[in-house]
């Protein structure tokens, strides 16, 4: 323990020697892991913290655009109500609306169903057929 006098100047830091050095390695690697570490965690942290906060932000948007959309659904039956009786109207827009979903379903399980095992099937194939040809089955499987 060093005892400091007020007023007096600090005292020079030690001189450690080679094997001191040496020795503290293992401790020095360590704790700059470990501050490594620490650093990864709160950069992590603060990003994590910048996703959940605009993915909030962009959640109230899509509600926003919800609502204008139901807005304008409404604006559209009431335009056509003035031409034909109201529920007509509201019939029409539902209508189309259904179509409009029907559509969009149909496209999404085409797309859906070209995915569907999420197996690379033709990959495989192809590792299979490679595999014959250097093993010599597909020479003689041919005539």
């Amino acid at each position: 323990m060093s005892s400091s006098v007020p007023g007096s100047p600090p005292a020079a830091p030690r001189r450690r020697s080679l094997v001191e050095l040496v020795t503290s390695i293992p401790t020095l690697v360590t704790d700059l892991v470990q501050r490594e570490i620490d650093l990864i965690k709160a950069e992590m942290t603060a990003k994590l913290k910048a996703l959940g906060v605009g993915a909030g932000v962009l959640a109230a948007a899509v509600l926003l655009l919800l609502a204008m959309l139901g807005v304008l659904l409404t604006a559209g039956i009431l335009a056509l109500a003035l031409i034909m009786p109201g529920w007509l109207a509201a019939l029409l827009v539902a209508a189309g609306l259904l179509i409009i979903a029907a559509i969009l379903a149909l496209i999404g399980y085409r797309v859906l169903k070209k995915g569907i095992p999420p197996i690379p099937t033709e990959s495989i194939d192809s590792l299979k057929r490679d595999l014959r040809a250097i093993q010599g089955i597909g020479k003689r499987d041919t005539p």
